[in-house]
């Protein structure tokens, strides 16, 4: 019943950054899902794969784990470094690749 605690990252689809603020505490899936045969579907006996938990800080997760002895995994955000570029970088002469249209 391993549990892990991350940040999740942003929606590649749209440009807010909605509920990328809050801490998520997910289990790991116990049992392989199988197929089932009448529709074809994926399947799951495990109910814990359904929780998530939101939380507002990483302690305020990782506390919770504890209390509940919930052996649990930290996962570190990567952050994205924002690159500074005006529209006039395009044009500049000692651009290091060529313009090529």
């Amino acid at each position: 019943m391993l549990a892990r605690i991350y940040q999740p990252s942003r929606n590649a689809t749209q440009s807010g950054k909605a509920r990328t603020t809050k801490w998520v505490l997910e289990f790991e899936p116990e049992r392989a899902r199988q197929i089932e045969p009448l529709m074809g579907w994926t399947a799951s006996s495990d109910m814990r794969q359904q929780v998530t938990l939101d939380f507002d800080t990483k302690e305020e997760a990782v506390a919770y784990a504890e209390k509940n002895a919930i052996p649990f995994q930290v996962f570190e955000p990567h952050k994205a470094v924002p690159k500074t570029k005006s529209y006039s970088d395009n044009f500049r002469f000692d651009r290091k690749t060529p313009w090529t249209h």
